[in-house]
């Protein structure tokens, strides 16, 4: 088994110690002395590198390797405060640099998304995005500050066309200048177009772009489509992006109907106590794209009316797979020119 799959094990298997209502740190601690162990080992940390076929990609994933061994020095620290609102962040953000590590080991996505969805937009990858918030009447919340970023990191390996949805939508600045919609302590929650429409309008079709439900089961090669898993009779199932973080990002549909998001999302505003991993009713119920990775904690703050100024695309804008949008019909012929009648010839 490659190394690096080792520290990634490790670092999933955290996802159970997240499970255990106040987090088991005991379990936390054994899963950072694994990963160290393998990436103190020079043998094995040549084998990582050895693995990747581009040289200057096995430069970058050697600064990862670094990256990743500093990141386990701070998690010790974090384990050893008992922080369980850290846990998750930090194991997101480990596994988010070791997935970048293995996708530079594999040429191509690993696998194929469904041909029903060839239409939809598609994110073979990870992306990067920055999201600035204008704030309503700071000073009357007691608020320091009108305005603030956050990082956002959206995973296209587990959900491809809900990632890809997404920053197709950032790309065409949908959301810049929108006002968050619902902020109710449980989630905050855009992405309504003013007007009668309740999602993107596709252009080439004229009708509301929906995405299909869907969520990468843990230890499957592919993702389930279009049923949750509670209608598919499986709801202990755990999900590869589990609602267990603060700041979770997933795609809002109607209670009913699993294939009708479009373009409204939200953040989960509850830490890995309130919502264990498979403990939890939106696990495999809703479809999760991507966590919040740095700025999480400005989200309670946000309130009804506050807008977006914008979102853009950091990196991994070279993974979204779209179709150009049709070209727009050409103009109307112009109107004949007016002719002005000669004056009467007097008699």
């Amino acid at each position: 088994k490659s190394p690096i799959r080792q520290v990634q094990k490790a670092m999933e298997q955290i996802s159970e110690a997240l499970r255990v209502p106040g987090v088991k740190f005991s379990e936390v601690e054994r899963s950072i002395r694994k990963s160290q162990g393998v990436l103190k080992d020079d043998k094995k940390r040549a084998a990582i590198l050895a693995d990747i076929p581009n040289p200057q990609r096995r430069g970058d994933a050697s600064a990862k390797i670094d990256q990743i061994k500093q990141m386990l020095s701070d998690f010790e620290v974090i384990a050893e405060k008992k922080d369980k609102q850290q846990v998750p962040i930090l194991q997101q953000d480990i596994l988010k640099l070791v997935g970048e590590i293995e996708e530079d080991m594999v040429p191509g996505f690993p696998y194929d998304v469904p041909a029903d969805y060839s239409n939809l937009p598609q994110l073979k990858g990870r992306a990067t995005l920055e999201l600035k918030m204008k704030l309503k009447d700071p000073a009357k919340r007691s608020l320091d500050y009108d305005n603030f970023t956050m990082t956002m990191v959206v995973d296209g390996y587990n959900a491809p066309v809900t990632a890809g949805n997404f920053v197709d939508l950032v790309k065409r600045k949908f959301y810049d200048g929108m006002e968050i919609q619902r902020s109710d302590g449980f989630v905050v929650q855009t992405g309504d177009p003013s007007g009668p429409s309740e999602g993107f309008i596709d252009p080439g079709t004229g009708e509301i772009r929906r995405i299909p439900f869907e969520v990468m089961v843990d230890k499957e090669t592919v993702p389930t489509y279009e049923e949750t898993l509670e209608d598919l009779g499986r709801p202990n199932d755990q999900p590869r992006l589990p609602f267990n973080a603060y700041g979770t990002m997933a795609m809002a549909r109607s209670e009913f109907e699993p294939n009708s998001g479009s373009s409204q999302f939200f953040f989960l505003l509850r830490d890995s106590e309130l919502t264990p991993t498979g403990s939890n009713l939106l696990d495999g119920r809703y479809a999760v794209f991507g966590y919040v990775t740095e700025g999480k904690d400005f989200l309670e703050s946000l309130k009804v009316g506050d807008v977006i100024e914008s979102v853009r695309v950091l990196g991994g804008d070279e993974n979204l797979i779209r179709k150009a949008d049709p070209p727009p019909p050409p103009p109307p012929p112009p109107a004949p020119a007016a002719t002005e009648a000669a004056p009467a010839e007097e008699a």
